[in-house]
């Protein structure tokens, strides 16, 4: 019994350190202006507002962007109502 404990906990343990964080974003770039809605996965560890920002205003700005704002993050049961509205900038950066 006490083994199966160890085990059990194990698992989730492993299970919880694969769940994934994932942020959608507005972002901007100019002459001319574009405005883009994307959604994009961050670490565990960025998975809040102010740290996804942070993960991903460097990432945005290589390819050009500035990032407006983060609007939210979320797990992976969030991603398919977002996948339609973020289109080509669906898990892009």
């Amino acid at each position: 019994m006490k083994h199966a404990l160890i085990i059990l906990a194990f698992l989730a343990s492993a299970s919880a350190a694969q769940a994934a964080c994932y942020a959608d974003y507005k972002a901007k770039r100019d002459n001319p202006l574009q405005l883009q809605y994307g959604v994009a996965q961050v670490s565990d560890e960025a998975c809040t507002k102010e740290a996804a920002a942070r993960e991903l205003a460097p990432r945005l700005n290589a390819a050009g962007w500035t990032l407006l704002t983060v609007l939210s993050t979320f797990g992976p049961e969030g991603l398919e109502q977002r996948k339609a509205s973020a289109g080509q900038y669906f898990l892009r950066y």
